[in-house]
C-alpha cells in the first residue's frame, strides 16, 4: 500500500486477524461489530475475513486502527 503523508496505519488490509487480536486485544469489539469471525477464520487477512464475511473493509480497517490509537487510513488506498 503506498504511504500517505499524515496517515499512520497500524493495522493493514494483510494484518491477519488472530494476530491482530493477540496484539491489540482492544480490536475484539470491532470484529464483533463487523460480524468478522476470528475463531475458524481468524487466520486470514483482515481484507479477505471481511470480504468473506460480507463487511467492508475500508471501513473495518478504519475502525481497527481507531481502536488501537492510529489516524483512519485513507479510504482510496485501504483494501
Amino acid at each position: 500500500m503506498p504511504a500517505t503523508a499524515g496517515i499512520t496505519e497500524i493495522i493493514t488490509p494483510s494484518s491477519i486477524v488472530n494476530e491482530t487480536l493477540r496484539q491489540y486485544p482492544e480490536t475484539a469489539t470491532v470484529f464483533n461489530q463487523f460480524g468478522i469471525d476470528a475463531c475458524c477464520g481468524g487466520a486470514a487477512s483482515i481484507s479477505d475475513s471481511a470480504i468473506r464475511d460480507g463487511a467492508d473493509p475500508k471501513a473495518l480497517l478504519n475502525a481497527l486502527n481507531l481502536a488501537v490509537g492510529a489516524h483512519t487510513v485513507d479510504a482510496d488506498n485501504a483494501a
